[in-house]
């Protein structure tokens, strides 16, 4: 999906302002629906670094997994 933001290259070390725009991009897809999964492909970061850096930005986790069917007993 190019749209234009550009990701820091594999391994490449980030100062605190850089952190800030990336941590800022990773929620503001994230709260547009994006899941972690997606956003680590597409930044080329780990689940864990994404998970982390919305972690720290305080975002409010979906549940994992998709819709639950309710059984009826």
């Amino acid at each position: 999906m190019p749209d234009g933001f550009a990701w820091p290259k594999k391994h490449q070390r980030l100062n605190a302002q850089q952190q800030k725009v990336v941590t800022a991009e990773l929620r503001k897809r994230y709260d547009a629906g994006w899941s972690v999964r997606a956003l680590a492909a597409e930044s080329g970061k780990s689940y864990g670094y994404i998970h982390r850096h919305l972690r720290m930005s305080g975002v409010a986790f979906r549940p994992k997994g998709g819709v639950r069917l309710r059984r009826l007993h």
